[in-house]
């Protein structure tokens, strides 16, 4: 999985130019379930590897590319990078977009922005379906976008849905597009986030699992000791 190595300053800037710009931009936000899933699926791994930008959301992935020679390297957090990008957004008028969630969280999500960024403009905000998508709903929900004149979309679908959905629709749509998870989670309020210690020294995960035992343990169980040994295999110089 490629990951990109840049500050969070950075990163900001790039999706405010993006944001002037007619073209779609797609960004990963990235963990070690996508890097298992991008290990595991060819076609996964175009698609994230074709991002314009992946970022380091999980704290292995930043150890990794510091162990893997990216001295400068910092953790962007998904929760962060959208609460930082609002906070640019909301000082240089962009208007923003919201795709994924309930219904209930769709609101709670605008309801703690707004509040938090008065001048925020949140012109698009859907909750879709959780099976796939009809082309026919689709097709509405990219014209909606489109015709909302948002210039940024935060897009909560889950990996590996969401980055396959706006891969899949990147060339009918005008926005740059942030695949964030279970940030739309955190903002609303939904979900607990960790304290900094515990995000410092890499047991997030292990909190997550203990408040959701029954959806996380078998994913976690496969893929963080899969990582684990091949990342090791990787920093030994085995090709990969």
């Amino acid at each position: 999985m490629n990951v990109n190595s840049l500050p969070m300053k950075s990163v900001i800037t790039l999706v405010d130019r993006w944001a002037k710009r007619e073209n779609a931009k797609l960004i990963c936000v990235s963990n070690v379930h996508m890097c298992m899933e991008v290990f595991d699926k060819k076609n996964y791994r175009n698609i994230v590897n074709n991002s314009d930008l992946t970022v380091p959301d999980g704290r292995p992935i930043f150890w990794a590319l510091k162990l893997l020679g990216q001295k400068d390297a910092q953790q962007i957090r998904g929760l962060d990078l959208t609460m930082n990008i609002c906070s640019s957004a909301n000082k240089n008028n962009i208007p923003l977009g919201f795709f994924g969630g309930d219904k209930k969280t769709q609101k709670k999500i605008i309801g703690h922005l707004k509040s938090k960024y008065p001048k925020l403009k949140i012109f698009f905000s859907e909750s879709p379906p959780f099976r796939k998508l009809t082309i026919s709903e689709n097709v509405k929900y990219v014209n909606k976008i489109n015709n909302s004149g948002i210039k940024i979309l935060f897009v909560g679908l889950g990996c590996p849905k969401q980055e396959i959905w706006m891969a899949e629709n990147k060339k009918n749509l005008k926005c740059t597009m942030i695949g964030v998870g279970a940030a739309f989670d955190f903002i609303a309020g939904n979900k607990t986030e960790a304290p900094k210690w515990i995000q410092f020294i890499g047991m997030e995960w292990l909190l997550r699992l203990i408040l959701e035992p029954k959806r996380l343990w078998g994913r976690y169980y496969k893929n963080n000791i899969k990582y684990i040994i091949l990342m090791a295999l990787q920093l030994l110089g085995k090709n990969f």
